[in-house]
C-alpha cells in the first residue's frame, strides 16, 4: 500500500502542471495574437496618419501657393488702380464721413419735407381765400362792367357844328370817364373865367360871355396863330375847329354855365394829336 501510495502523488502534480502549462500556452496565443492584431491596426492608422500628414503638407503647399498668388493679383490690382493702402482707408473713412452725412441730411430732408407741406397746406388756405376774393372781384368787376355799358348806352350823340356828323358827348364827370376809358380822343377839362384867356391842351380858349340863366355863352378860340369865335352856344353843344399842321378836329363842349361869369366843359383831341408841354387836367 505504501508503494501505490507513492506512484500516485506523482500523477496528481503532473495533471495540474499539464493544465498550468496549457493555459499558460493558450495565454501566449492569445497574447500573441492580440499583439499580433494590435501591430497590424496600428500600422494601418500610422499608414493613415502619414497619408494625412502628406495631404495636409500638399494643402499648405496648396494654401501658400494661393495666397502668394492673390498677393501678387492684389497689388497688381493695387498698381493698376494707383491706390495704396492707406488710401483705401482714407476713402473708407470718408465713406462713413458722407453717411454719417447722409443720415443728417436724411433727417434735415424730412425737417424740410414737414416745414414744406405745412407752409403748403397755408399757402392752399391762403389761395382758397383769394380765389373767394377774386370770385367777388370778379363780381364786383361783371357788375362795374354791367353799369359802364348801361350809362354808355346813356351818353348822347350830338351834331358838330363844322361837319355835322354825330359825335357823342358827356353831360358830367362820370359820363366823361366813360369817354376817357374809350380810348379815342384826349380830354382836357376847363373852367374858364369871363375875361380871362386860358391855355387848354394846346389850345387858348377866352370867355367872351356868359348868361346862366339861358344858359348859353360866346367864347374865342386861339390856334395856330387863328381865332375861332363861337357864338351864343348852348349848353352840351359839340364845338368843333381843325388844329395842327395836319389838320385835325377838335371838339369843345361846355356843361355849365353859372352867374359868376363862369363856364366849365372839356377840350377833346384825336389820338395823336400833339399834346401840351404842360399837360392841362384830363
Amino acid at each position: 500500500m505504501s508503494d501505490e501510495m507513492v506512484q500516485e502523488t506523482p500523477r496528481t502534480y503532473s495533471g495540474a502542471l499539464l493544465a498550468a502549462v496549457a493555459v499558460a500556452i493558450l495565454l501566449g496565443l492569445g497574447g500573441i495574437l492580440w499583439s499580433y492584431t494590435l501591430s497590424s491596426n496600428l500600422a494601418v492608422q500610422q499608414k493613415a496618419l502619414a497619408d494625412s500628414i502628406a495631404q495636409n503638407a500638399k494643402l499648405a503647399a496648396a494654401l501658400n501657393d494661393t495666397d502668394a498668388r492673390l498677393n501678387v493679383a492684389t497689388d497688381a490690382l493695387k498698381t493698376s488702380l494707383g491706390i495704396t493702402q492707406k488710401q483705401l482707408d482714407t476713402r473708407a473713412a470718408a465713406l462713413q464721413i458722407r453717411e454719417a452725412r447722409g443720415e443728417k441730411t436724411t433727417a434735415a430732408l424730412a425737417t424740410a419735407q414737414q416745414q414744406t407741406q405745412g407752409q403748403v397746406a397755408a399757402v392752399s388756405s391762403a389761395v382758397t381765400g383769394v380765389q373767394t376774393d377774386v370770385g367777388g372781384v370778379k363780381t364786383d368787376v361783371a357788375k362795374t362792367r354791367s353799369d359802364l355799358a348801361e350809362t354808355n348806352n346813356q351818353l348822347t350823340s350830338m351834331r358838330g357844328d363844322v361837319n355835322g356828323h354825330s359825335t357823342l358827348i358827356a353831360r358830367n364827370n362820370d359820363e366823361l370817364e366813360i369817354l376817357k376809358h374809350k380810348g379815342d380822343r384826349n380830354y382836357y377839362q376847363f373852367t374858364l373865367v369871363k375875361g380871362m384867356k386860358q391855355v387848354v391842351g394846346t389850345v387858348s380858349l377866352e370867355l367872351k360871355r356868359a348868361d346862366s340863366k339861358k344858359s348859353r355863352y360866346t367864347v374865342a378860340v386861339y390856334s395856330d396863330d387863328k381865332v375861332y369865335e363861337k357864338r351864343d352856344k348852348s349848353l352840351n353843344e359839340p364845338l368843333q375847329f381843325f388844329s395842327g399842321k395836319t389838320p385835325m378836329l377838335f371838339e369843345i363842349v361846355v356843361n355849365s354855365v353859372s352867374a359868376k361869369n363862369t363856364v366849365t366843359g372839356y377840350l377833346s383831341s384825336p389820338k395823336g394829336a400833339p399834346e401840351p408841354t404842360v399837360v392841362a387836367e384830363r
